[in-house]
């Protein structure tokens, strides 16, 4: 960051952290966070008593730490918010993601051998936006019509620039007014309900071709998976699933001879567009059916294969960090007494959230809880979600990596040995506050090597 766009208010306190006498302590902390820009903060003492003879035999209290406060990482996983927690969600992600595909963390390396698709789900098209194409490394027009007539609200649907691709206007409707706004939100608001269906779809098609009923399959095969969310430019969600088939006992039994990979393509190409949504807005307007977009693409993940499980990983991964923000919205819930117009927010995004808020305030679609998720233009579902015999957790990953660092403060002497009589901890904890002042925020982007986000909450 250039040293003329950083508040004089950050310099100051980031002299003064640097100037305190337990900075190498605070640097310490910020380390062990992860270089975490907004740490959760925590007063307390652990007491560690022999349960024989009641004599204290450790005590770790936080009077001792700068500022009094323990600082423990957020564990967010969006990169709008702390890039460094994100940083190690990316990376258990991937992990989870590639064990699937190749074994490991508990996933026998016999599973890269199961028949395995990459399939992306796209949103359908509610309007012309302003769009990037390219033709063997050639930009195209972004949609350039020589007879395109006019809109009823004057716009002409043509545009034949050729966008750069970090212009704001890509996603960006020719005619907001033409747009089908409510379509976007409703599609964003199933699009979980959607995937459900399709998975139910997927297995009756795969009973099916292998001559079984729906309750035999289960005792023949195992529909495993794992899908991320992605949002497009214009504010509608696409999602990117690897689908995985495996034996009746999950990952270590292979499927029936009969469940190949063309029979699994055969079985999603006829299953995701046969499902749908049927909803309504008002009694006076027609049934909306919400289908999957014409675009399905299918590709088979093979060992040594055009697709390889370290791209697949490595893509999900990426998208699992990301939300919104690419379209021009916040990270943070808003509300439907805010007034948009301070939010600094484009015309785009402002008229999906007001849709979000219009559409929430109708009683018959309370449930799909619309003006809550506006911030997320109406999608409520998990970003990264897995079946569950797709390969390890989230939760198992981050306590190999407790239990690795605790043997090794162990094994350096920065915690106790304690007899083979487990002693009785005793601990008190209370919230303190989180995040960090913005001049701290650089000096913790600085120790972490992660770059700094805009912007500062700053403690609180």
């Amino acid at each position: 960051m250039p040293a003329s766009t950083i508040d004089p208010h950050a310099i100051a306190s980031l002299v003064a952290r640097l100037d305190s006498p337990d900075y190498d302590r605070w640097a310490a902390q910020i380390r062990r966070t992860g270089g975490c820009r907004q740490p959760i903060n925590m007063r307390g003492t652990v007491l560690h008593v022999d349960p024989a003879n009641g004599q204290r035999l450790h005590t770790y209290t936080t009077h001792s730490e700068p500022g009094g406060v323990l600082r423990l990482p957020c564990k967010t996983r969006r990169a709008s918010r702390c890039p460094a927690c994100a940083k190690t969600y990316r990376g258990d992600t991937y992990q989870l993601i590639r064990a699937g595909l190749v074994g490991g963390k508990g996933v026998p390396p016999s599973v890269s051998g199961h028949p395995c698709l990459f399939v992306t789900f796209t949103a359908p098209s509610f309007g012309p936006v302003h769009t990037r194409r390219e033709n063997n490394g050639k930009v195209l027009p972004c949609h350039s019509r020589r007879d395109a007539t006019p809109c009823p609200h004057g716009h002409v649907a043509s545009c034949s620039a050729r966008h750069h691709a970090d212009e704001e206007i890509l996603g960006e409707p020719l005619c907001p007014d033409c747009y089908d706004y409510t379509g976007s939100v409703l599609f964003n608001a199933v699009a979980s309900l959607l995937w459900a269906r399709f998975a139910d779809a997927l297995r009756r098609r795969l009973a099916t071709a292998g001559g079984l009923s729906l309750r035999e399959l289960r005792e023949h095969l195992v529909l495993s998976y794992a899908k991320v969310a992605e949002y497009q430019r214009r504010g509608v969600v696409h999602l990117h699933a690897v689908i995985r088939l495996d034996g009746p006992d999950g990952p270590t039994s292979p499927p029936p001879a009969w469940a190949t990979t063309d029979v699994l393509t055969s079985a999603v190409q006829g299953a995701a567009p046969a499902v749908s949504v049927k909803i309504s807005t008002t009694s006076h307007e027609p049934v909306r059916v919400l289908r999957w977009g014409r675009q399905l693409d299918i590709r088979p993940i093979t060992p040594g294969g055009d697709l390889t499980e370290q791209a697949v990983a490595a893509y999900v991964a990426k998208y699992a960090t990301k939300a919104a923000e690419c379209v021009g919205t916040l990270d943070r819930r808003i509300y439907p007494l805010e007034d948009l117009s301070t939010l600094g927010l484009r015309d785009h995004p402002r008229r999906l959230i007001s849709e979000c808020f219009r559409l929430g305030a109708l009683p018959h679609l309370a449930e799909l809880r619309l003006a809550h998720w506006a911030h997320m233009l109406g999608y409520r579902g998990h970003y990264s979600t897995r079946s569950r015999r797709y390969s390890t957790t989230i939760g198992k990953l981050r306590s190999v990596r407790i239990d690795h660092a605790r043997k090794h403060e162990i094994t350096t002497g920065r915690l106790p040995i304690f007899s083979e009589d487990q002693p009785v901890t005793i601990a008190r904890w209370a919230y303190a506050g989180r995040g960090l002042t913005s001049g701290e925020q650089l000096l913790a982007a600085a120790l972490a090597g992660t770059p700094q986000i805009g912007g500062s909450d700053g403690a609180r």
